[in-house]
């Protein structure tokens, strides 16, 4: 019996970056991978948004930045991607025509890439104001590569979410209600220019720098492993790399940062910090068993979001 077993674990061992069938779906239905979008017939796509020039900044506006926008070329029709819209609504033509495309949604059918273009293709389907979303897997179609350009998009990351009334010339008070319960849930944020992808956040009792990876899992925590024992990985004094996660096929480093230190003294420490890590990338040296030590803590630390 154990022997079968041991056999069995094995099997089950699965490559750096995929879902265990036993883990947790990430489309977040709570079920096993293996009996949701893991078994037969199952859409889950571990990498969506690859192939896209800002596939990073995607990947951060969809999980952790409470407010930002960014408008899209699609056609002939202006399209504002969005963070968060109003009662999580997937899409909103608005009175304008312009539509809204939120990014952080609650339906998940396997393959965000599609999900979104399939709520796109929608909204751009009418002139009618409205909230526009999905009820039901949309079936094979174009992805989000298909319909929006590849050059880099222009981001703006909001106080608040003021920007939902931008076009509203009259608010009444449940509007303002609404905005104001939905402000004091949002975290102060920011967007570093110096590097692409990393974002601070101030979290009440301490600051973090989230930073999404274009680099390959593997390569990256390798070199992570090394700065880190090299005492290389700090951003400022105080700060400290404390786990990673990875969501939508790409690794997101996070940094604990001393209170008060806000987002601009991060952006050339920040730069320093990306060619300490391209340095390491390119070594080709084994690891040393101090930084094999580290890389399995960091290893250990990591959690799959998505």
């Amino acid at each position: 019996m154990a022997k079968r077993s041991r056999t069995k674990a094995r099997d089950q061992v699965t490559a750096e970056g995929a879902v265990g069938p036993r883990e947790p779906c990430p489309c977040g239905s709570g079920k096993r991978y293996k009996a949701c979008h893991g078994s037969a017939g199952g859409a889950y796509v571990v990498r969506p948004f690859e192939g896209l020039a800002w596939e990073p900044d995607l990947v951060g506006l969809r999980e952790f930045v409470a407010a930002a926008t960014a408008p899209l070329a699609v056609g002939d029709r202006t399209v504002r991607l969005s963070t968060l819209l109003p009662m999580a609504a997937p899409a909103m033509v608005r009175d304008s025509g312009e539509v809204w495309l939120a990014l952080q949604v609650r339906h998940s059918f396997g393959d965000p890439s599609r999900d979104l273009a399939a709520v796109l293709e929608k909204a751009l389907a009418t002139d009618e104001p409205g909230i526009v979303g999905l009820v039901d897997q949309p079936g094979p179609g174009p992805r989000l590569q298909d319909l929006v350009g590849d050059e880099p998009i222009e981001i703006t990351v909001h106080d608040g979410f003021g920007f939902w009334l931008d076009d509203v010339p009259e608010r009444d008070d449940a509007m303002v209600a609404a905005l104001e319960e939905a402000d004091a849930a949002a975290a102060p944020a920011a967007r570093l220019t110096t590097v692409e992808a990393a974002y601070w956040t101030d979290a009440g009792a301490k600051e973090h720098l989230r930073w999404v990876r274009r680099e390959p899992e593997a390569a990256l925590v390798d070199g992570l492993a090394r700065l880190v024992t090299a005492g290389d990985a700090a951003l400022v004094e105080g700060s400290k790399v404390v786990g990673m996660f990875r969501a939508h096929g790409l690794v997101v480093p996070v940094w604990d940062l001393p209170a008060g230190t806000g987002a601009d003294a991060l952006e050339g420490p920040a730069a320093a910090f990306d060619q300490r890590l391209a340095a390491a990338l390119a070594s080709t040296a084994d690891l040393s068993a101090e930084e094999r030590a580290t890389r399995s803590e960091l290893a250990n630390k990591q959690v799959t979001l998505r």
